[in-house]
């Protein structure tokens, strides 16, 4: 997770995107409960490969960890050389079995990992395979080519992000032997490519697809992926701090949210704090101790200590900002 986010703009310029909310709780918190609950067994340790965030983001990913029971481990890429090497920057971590994350991936679906696999790799059929790392499948589910981001068709089997090893540290070497004599593609170290030599000496990966693939890549995306989780999660919260107001489910609203006069809902996520007044709000994302008052917004991103009124529009607000009609 150690990219700064330049899609998500705004937003990312004064917090991580892995960091960004989505129903009520940071993206990267939904992929470790999740990745949790599908091992069935306990995880001992979760390791955070991220930029220079500053040590409240440390802090509040170590506490992401210890939620789940886990000890938190941090490391750095300090410079943006590829999957690989991002991977690569947690090497201590990588021994025996281990399950290889990106923190913008979230995904919906009961799969349960099989660990006595060699490796399992979780793809979605897209439409358009171009823009991502590819499978190819035998007969028998086993993948016999790894394809990064073809410009001809070979698969639709995209890899969304989600690797599961039975060896950490056969992945371990295989990484740095790219490094080592400076194996790259498309400029970078590529995770296909170690995975193509593990593959080439006998290790075989099999696929586990997802039921849904969400995106957290763009603010649109963001928005859907918000309605998707408040639509199948049920841990959602609500306020009850309502003035002749509304509330249309499916919606999260902290407990210290004020509403009066006002609708809100559905598929709206709205943060501490924050206070809405003769306003009408649906499928936003809002942070923090903001404040919306005589506005109509929708498929909205509003980030914390933002000031909106008298406005009619679909909004993408960073921190710390006012906007005024």
């Amino acid at each position: 997770m150690a990219g700064i986010g330049k899609r998500m703009r705004p937003h990312t310029l004064t917090v991580p995107k892995p960091l960004l909310p989505v129903a009520g709780k940071p993206m990267v918190q939904h992929l470790v409960e999740d990745i949790c609950k599908m091992t069935g067994e306990n995880i001992t340790e979760i390791g955070f490969v991220i930029g220079n965030f500053g040590k409240e983001v440390e802090n509040n990913l170590l506490k992401v960890a210890e939620k789940m029971g886990a000890k938190g481990k941090i490391f750095y890429q300090k410079e943006a050389l590829g999957t690989a090497h991002a991977v690569l920057c947690a090497a201590e971590m990588l021994e025996g079995r281990i399950i290889v994350a990106f923190a913008d991936t979230l995904f919906r679906g009961e799969v349960k990992i099989d660990s006595s696999k060699d490796g399992v790799i979780w793809v979605q059929k897209v439409e358009d395979p171009k823009p991502f790392g590819v499978v190819k499948l035998d007969k028998q589910n086993i993948i016999t080519d790894f394809v990064e981001k073809p410009q001809e068709f070979v698969s639709d089997l995209a890899i969304i992000g989600i690797y599961y090893f039975k060896d950490g540290a056969f992945l371990r070497n295989e990484m740095q032997y790219l490094i080592d004599n400076d194996l790259k593609e498309k400029g970078e170290y590529q995770i296909t490519n170690a995975l193509e030599s593990m593959k080439k000496k006998g290790t075989k990966f099999t696929v586990a697809q997802v039921a849904e693939w969400l995106d957290c890549g763009n603010k649109d995306a963001m928005i859907f992926t918000n309605r998707r989780i408040l639509e199948t999660k049920p841990d959602r919260k609500n306020t009850t701090k309502l003035e002749n107001s509304i509330v249309i489910q499916p919606c999260y609203i902290d407990e210290s949210v004020s509403l009066k006069n006002s609708v809100v809902g559905p598929f709206v996520s709205i943060g501490a704090n924050t206070k809405i007044e003769n306003s009408v709000v649906a499928d936003s994302i809002i942070q923090n101790s903001s404040s919306i008052s005589n506005s109509i917004i929708s498929t909205s991103m509003i980030g914390s200590y933002v000031q909106i009124e008298g406005t009619q529009d679909n909004l993408s607000i960073g921190d710390y900002n006012q906007f005024k009609n």
